[in-house]
């Protein structure tokens, strides 16, 4: 691969960064919520491991189906196509809605299903009450994603980072209140954390579409009429299922994997959330690389310019993959002194200081599959990387782990073992399709047509 311009790699970070930090500062607002949780017990730690696992696997596919934005706004922005953006970001707030309401509907008989799941009985009651509150942040989190998208692809980043700061710290002071009962208000543990992350989800939703009115006033006011049209919705709807789908088999899989964690045991359970806690913060510089890739992409490809596409794509890998060696090394050098900041319970601490290495290993392969990923969203190709995140994890992945997890005395780390091998075949199969995809021309993907052609249509 012909390393990327000087040029490219200082325009790729530019945008990246503020990425990066949004990403982060999502994600810390989890790693918040298990540090506080995981001062109360381990029973309390494992159960809303088990509850957020069980809420994000459902609203994950909403998530990544939401990211259509990514290669309709920014295509669009690309070919200075206002309209475009306008009924790009409009079609998003109806998604959003239908998907909100639909996602609340199927999370609702969470505590039937972990029973039939065999999950710890004695975490199921607590798990189910995370839940069920945490209802309450759907339609706010679907619809902070379509503010968030929309306004990366104008590349309008600073005010989604003031807003994911002031949510970090409403989080974490929330937290405080509800879990350990402070200031009146009584100590309910993990459900206090659910109660936090609720409050703090309304609370990005309402400051970013208040900050970032004047970016998308345009793009929002006036409503424009064929917004509403079935024909066009559906063809968004078309292009955006897959990557949700996408997302589902990656975070499904892991989610299987923290099931199988709960059968193994409760304190296998608690060093699980951990170690895949970590693996998940440190994820989201390549995701949010892979984000910024998907833009400057995008761009090109509204533009018609091949050249800029693959330059693009070459930057976001040296970056994304740079900085997953570099945490990769950290998680093989001082995995105990990582795990003591998360629990004091010396059975846990024990297995999460094991696990983590692992996590370690395929730190490299997530970098690769996560800006392959975000390239070819750029590019409007959906359907391709469902494929390969179903034959990698679950026909490749899953099987490894459940092998080395119960048929072998690995047990848990049998299981993260199984990961490596997903993600390997993953990120070969994306970065093969990335290859195969830059080598020709690019253009504007078909939503974007058939939105322009319907506008036309008397």
């Amino acid at each position: 691969m012909r390393l990327p311009s000087r040029t490219e790699l200082l325009a790729m970070s530019h945008l990246a960064m503020p990425v990066v930090v949004a990403q982060v500062g999502l994600m810390a607002m989890g790693v918040v919520d298990t540090l506080m949780v995981g001062r109360v017990s381990a029973v309390a730690l494992a159960s809303v491991a088990l509850g957020n696992l069980y809420f994000m696997t459902l609203i994950v596919p909403a998530q990544g189906t939401l990211m259509v934005l990514d290669p309709v706004v920014a295509q669009a922005v690309g070919a200075r196509d206002d309209e475009g953006i306008a009924r790009g970001v409009q079609r998003g707030f109806l998604l959003a809605a239908v998907l909100g309401v639909a996602c609340s509907l199927l999370i609702l008989p969470v505590h039937p299903i972990l029973k039939l799941l065999h999950q710890p009985p004695e975490l199921v009651p607590i798990a189910t009450s995370y839940v069920l509150i945490s209802i309450l942040g759907v339609l706010p989190f679907l619809g902070f994603v379509v503010l968030r998208q929309s306004l990366m692809a104008l590349t309008r980043m600073k005010v989604i980072i003031v807003v994911i700061l002031l949510a970090n710290l409403s989080n974490a002071f929330l937290n405080w209140v509800f879990v350990y009962g402070h200031l009146g208000s009584p100590a309910m543990g993990a459900p206090g954390s659910a109660w936090a992350t609720v409050v703090s989800r309304w609370l990005m939703f309402l400051l970013l579409f208040a900050l970032g009115a004047r970016s998308l006033y345009h793009a929002i006011v006036p409503w424009r009429a064929e917004s509403l049209h079935v024909a066009p919705l559906l063809s968004m709807l078309r292009l955006g299922l897959p990557i949700g789908l996408q997302q589902v088999l990656e975070f499904g899989v892991f989610g299987a994997i923290g099931v199988l964690m709960g059968i193994l045991g409760t304190t296998e359970m608690a060093a699980h959330q951990i170690a895949i806690n970590l693996a998940s913060l440190t994820f989201m510089v390549p995701l949010g690389v892979g984000a910024a890739a998907a833009v400057r992409v995008g761009h090109a490809a509204g533009a018609a310019d091949a050249e800029a596409a693959r330059e693009s794509s070459r930057a976001a890998l040296v970056v994304g993959v740079g900085f997953m060696c570099v945490t990769a090394v950290a998680f093989l050098a001082v995995p105990r002194a990582i795990a003591a900041q998360y629990t004091n319970d010396v059975p846990v601490l024990g297995l999460a200081a094991a696990l983590i290495p692992i996590a370690g290993v395929f730190q490299v392969f997530d970098g690769i599959q996560a800006v392959c990923a975000g390239v070819l969203r750029g590019l409007g190709d959906t359907r391709m990387p469902f494929l390969i995140n179903l034959a990698g994890f679950w026909l490749a992945g899953l099987p490894v782990s459940i092998a080395l997890g119960f048929y072998t005395p690995l047990r848990a780390a049998g299981l993260w073992w199984g990961f490596v091998a997903g993600l390997g075949v993953v990120a070969a199969l994306l970065l093969y399709r990335v290859r195969l995809r830059l080598r020709g021309p690019v253009a504007r993907t078909t939503i974007e047509a058939d939105l322009m052609h319907f506008a036309t249509d008397p």
